[in-house]
């Protein structure tokens, strides 16, 4: 994923929580907020799902589903939450849920 392509301020993460735009999964949210630029993606791992080698696993784990997929994305911002049962999935079914949010919101 390019770094242009990575939401990094807190105002971003709080705007797209502010206005709830969101759909859930069994191990993830996706919130989404339109931006007049090319799409970016932020990814939050609460401290309560593990240490920091837990917590990197699982976005390198969700950056390299978003850098996989064949997906088209609009001009938006989508920030992905992942939940505390996440940690315990395989790979595969993490990738199989979180393009299946990305699908839904896409449609």
């Amino acid at each position: 994923m390019k770094k242009k392509n990575i939401v990094k301020e807190k105002k971003d993460f709080d705007r797209a929580f502010k206005l709830k735009n969101q759909i859930s999964s069994k191990y993830a949210f996706l919130y989404t907020y339109d931006t007049n630029n090319c799409y970016r993606f932020g990814i939050c791992v609460s401290k309560k799902i593990g240490n920091a080698v837990t917590r990197n696993k699982l976005k390198r784990r969700i950056k390299d589903i978003i850098d996989k997929s064949k997906l088209q994305f609009h001009n938006k911002d989508y920030i992905i939450v992942l939940k505390k049962n996440a940690v315990n999935v395989q790979y595969f079914i993490l990738r199989e849920d979180i393009l299946n949010l990305l699908n839904k919101i896409n449609e």
